[in-house]
């Protein structure tokens, strides 16, 4: 037996200040019936021996080790570099600066 009826959906959109048309009346029982349904079901099978879970597969910490790399000198870094000038790259002017 169905517990959502479409006089109770219209009522839920009352209190939620949503105005629903016929359409969404009709749509919206069907769905939220499905909805309790599958709640119903769910609660059948949850047992006191069975564990609550929030993930079907353990999960760990992946995350690697937080170690320093070794640093580029700045001479590796400037290397490949179009153009640079004392120890920095170098660029054209933007925002309209004059060089």
């Amino acid at each position: 037996m169905s517990e959502i009826t479409p006089d109770l959906v219209r009522h839920l959109g009352v209190l939620a200040r949503i105005q629903l048309s016929d359409e969404e009346v009709g749509r919206l029982t069907g769905q939220l019936d499905a909805i309790v349904d599958n709640i119903a079901k769910v609660s059948r099978v949850a047992t006191p021996d069975v564990p609550a879970t929030s993930h079907p597969i353990p999960l760990q910490n992946v995350f690697r080790a937080d170690e320093a790399p070794v640093a580029l000198t700045v001479a590796q870094v400037l290397q490949n570099a179009p153009d640079a000038t004392d120890d920095r790259f170098r660029v054209s002017a933007i925002l309209g600066e004059e060089q």
